[in-house]
């Protein structure tokens, strides 16, 4: 399958842009370096997008059906994210942090079993296209507040300890890091929302009930209510920035729980998160 191909050759640019962007971490003038990888980066991108482009067409329809094809759209997201975030900002640091999630993410996507098999006639729903993609572009938020959680607490770290090494002067400033993370929870949360109601109507469409209460659903709601209380205590109670970080990160933890935890779970060869 052509995908196949386009998606080894993707996980091979992804990780010499990987390795390049973290030995500039250790490198004072790193730009040569973290150039390249933001190279690699992109040209991966692009092969990334051709090995989805091939599946549907190959398939028929979206894919994302299954884990293997949701987790390499998740993976090609960050990247959209991080390359974006890059044009807009000149955050190179934020490749050594975002590529290796993405890196690992398609790793295990390619472990994972990639026949194309024929759509269950109840999946073929508008919703439930629309409830997969919503969910995932909430999850893809939710990493980068992760990266920026972890980005964050790596800088306040080295601050406190005052170790002013290439990273600490590599890093943007605690302020900025604190906003995005926010940012990016802000973002991700009404996606969630949106995929949650979505999947109730695509749910209701194939199984006639909008709510079962099985295992997939729980902890959907559980992560939702989860950022819910993140957001209520940034936004109203005032928890500091470093708590922020903290709870970005569990948050993440959680959220790819779920992501696990419904497929293995859940009913049916479609992903729901």
């Amino acid at each position: 399958m052509i995908n196949v191909f386009f998606l080894k050759i993707t996980i091979l640019l992804y990780f010499l842009g990987t390795i390049f962007s973290l030995v500039a971490l250790t490198r004072r003038r790193g730009r040569g370096l973290q150039q390249f990888s933001l190279w690699m980066a992109g040209i991966g991108f692009g092969c990334h997008t051709l090995a989805l482009l091939a599946r549907t067409g190959e398939a028929g329809y979206l894919p994302l059906t299954n884990l293997y094809e949701a987790i390499s759209f998740f993976s090609w997201g960050t990247v959209l994210v991080f390359l974006a975030v890059e044009y807009r900002y000149r955050l190179h640091v934020l490749g050594s942090f975002v590529l290796p999630l993405a890196l690992v993410s398609l790793i295990s996507a390619a472990a994972l079993p990639k026949q194309i098999r024929s759509l269950d006639p109840v999946l073929k729903s508008a919703w439930v296209t629309i409830h997969t993609t919503l969910s995932l572009l909430g999850i893809i938020a939710f990493a980068l507040a992760f990266v920026a959680g972890l980005m964050y607490l790596t800088e306040e770290r080295l601050l406190k300890s005052k170790r002013f090494n290439s990273l600490y002067h590599k890093l943007p400033s605690l302020e900025a890091l604190d906003q995005l993370n926010q940012g990016a929870i802000l973002f991700g949360f009404p996606l969630l929302t949106l995929g949650i109601l979505t999947g109730a109507l695509s749910a209701e469409y194939a199984w006639g009930s909008y709510w079962t209460w099985d295992p997939k659903e729980v902890l959907t709601l559980a992560t939702w209510l989860f950022y819910l209380a993140v957001l209520h205590g940034r936004i109203t109670v005032g928890w500091r920035a470093k708590k922020g970080a903290y709870l970005a990160i569990i948050g993440f933890v959680g959220v790819i729980f779920t992501f696990i935890g419904v497929n293995l779970l859940g009913r049916g060869p479609h992903m729901f998160v």
